[in-house]
């Protein structure tokens, strides 16, 4: 059987990212439309300056999660495949580029709001924290450099990290801290 398991890279930010971003909510919105309330970029490609892998991670907030069931023929066209849930109740998870992936979706409904405060916290709190962000783009680099075709060991050696961050963040979000 052929190695299927994808190199883990860690690049130094590409503003094109933005522009990737932007160009793909365009064909979300359309395959989407009244179903979607929102879309953000997130994730670490959506914040200016932080090392990443250069996966384009992608939030759309819609009315009813269930519904987006219904849009999986339409995103399979259009090279997504659907995970369903995928690890995180009430989302909605869909990947895209196989063992090169491009995009990652995370959907989820507009009343689900821890998932997606904590998403859009982590986001904004590194775009104004940039020793955080340094730190964050560190971690990754050397974790992948350890872990070059490991994902499991890639993540590992960034929870205990991205946990502290998540908590930081979200205290950040609320007001709880400066």
């Amino acid at each position: 059987m052929a190695n299927r398991r994808r190199n883990i890279v860690v690049t130094d930010y590409d503003e094109h990212w933005v522009s990737l971003f932007e160009q793909e909510a365009a064909i979300l919105r359309d395959i989407f439309k009244d179903e979607l309330l929102d879309i953000h970029h997130i994730g670490s490609t959506s914040v200016p300056r932080l090392k990443a892998k250069p996966i384009i991670d992608i939030l759309p907030v819609v009315k009813d999660i269930a519904r987006v069931d219904d849009y999986n023929e339409s995103m399979i066209n259009i090279d997504y495949e659907p995970m369903h849930e995928f690890g995180i109740q009430g989302r909605r998870y869909f990947r895209k580029g196989g063992i090169n992936r491009t995009h990652q979706l995370h959907v989820f409904q507009f009343d689900n709001t821890y998932e997606i405060e904590r998403h859009l916290a982590v986001r904004d709190y590194l775009r104004t924290h940039q020793e955080d962000m340094i730190a964050y783009g560190d971690l990754k680099e050397q974790l992948a450099a350890l872990h070059p075709a490991d994902i499991e060991g890639y993540c590992d050696g960034k929870d205990e990290f991205v946990k502290a961050l998540e908590k930081r963040a979200l205290e950040w979000k609320r007001g709880l801290t400066d």
